[in-house]
C-alpha cells in the first residue's frame, strides 16, 4: 500500500552513492513509476571512494535507465566537502541546502531517503538522514511535502529477502512496495550496470537482500 503519497507525487529519491538507488531503493523507485509518480534520483556523492567517480556517474545512469528513470531526472552532486567516505561525516546544513535547492527547482512534494540506521549503518546514509530531519523538522520543506524514510531492519530479515514480504504486511507502516517477479529481475539488472562495484559480497547481497524485493517506509 502507499496511503502515504500525496496526489499527483513528484518525488524526489535522495540517495549518498551511485548504486544505492538500486540496493536499497529500487522496490519505491519501481513502485513510484506504478503509482504514477515520476520520480527523480539526487545522489549526494559521485562514489569517489577508489577514484572512480566518473565511472560511477555513468553506471548510475545506466542503472536508473533500467528503472525507468531518464538521466534528465538523475542529479549527482560531486562537492568536495561531501567525501565518498564512511570516516567522513557529512555536513548536515551543507546538505540539506543542496537538498532543499532540488526539492525546490523540480517542484517536489515527496522526499524519499534512509533512515535514523541508514539500513546498513554508513555514515553518509544516516548524514542524508539528519539533514532531511532537519528540513522536516525546522519547516523549511514546501508546504504539502511529505517525507518518508526507508525503514532499517535487523540483520536476519534483512537477508532473508522474499521470506520476509509477510512480515512486512503485518507491520505498521506508512508506504509499503512489494516488486513482482518480473520487477525485481529489473532490480537486479539495474544493480548488475554497477560492474565496477560487482565483488562477490555484493553479488551475495543481490540474492538475499529484502531491499531489492521490499521497501517499507515510513513518514517522518
Amino acid at each position: 500500500g502507499s496511503r502515504a503519497l500525496p496526489r499527483g507525487a513528484r518525488a524526489l529519491v535522495v540517495t549518498a552513492h551511485p548504486d544505492d538507488e538500486s540496493l536499497f531503493f529500487a522496490p519505491a523507485l519501481l513502485g513510484l513509476r506504478r503509482a504514477g509518480a515520476a520520480p527523480a534520483v539526487l545522489c549526494c556523492s559521485a562514489g569517489n571512494y577508489y577514484n572512480q567517480g566518473e565511472i560511477r556517474k555513468k553506471e548510475l545512469e545506466q542503472s536508473c535507465c533500467v528503472l525507468g528513470i531518464p538521466a534528465s531526472d538523475v542529479t549527482v552532486i560531486d562537492h568536495r566537502d561531501l567525501p565518498d567516505n564512511p570516516a567522513v561525516e557529512w555536513d548536515t546544513h551543507l546538505l540539506a541546502t543542496i537538498v532543499l535547492e532540488h526539492i525546490e527547482a523540480k517542484n517536489i512534494n515527496l522526499v524519499v531517503t534512509f533512515d535514523a540506521g541508514g539500513v546498513s549503518g554508513h555514515t553518509n546514509h544516516i548524514s542524508l538522514y539528519s539533514a532531511v530531519r532537519y528540513l522536516h523538522s525546522e519547516r523549511k520543506l514546501p508546504e504539502g511535502c511529505r517525507v518518508l524514510v526507508l525503514e532499517s531492519v535487523n540483520l536476519l530479515r534483512k537477508y532473508i529477502s522474499f521470506l520476509d514480504v509477510p512480515i512486512s504486511c503485518l507491520l505498521p507502516g506508512d508506504a509499503l512496495f512489494i516488486l513482482s517477479e518480473e520487477e525485481t529481475e529489473q532490480a537486479k539488472r539495474a544493480m548488475r550496470c554497477h560492474r565496477s562495484q560487482l565483488l562477490w559480497f555484493r553479488r551475495l547481497y543481490v540474492l538475499f537482500s529484502r531491499y531489492m524485493v521490499v521497501n517499507s517506509l515510513h513518514l517522518l
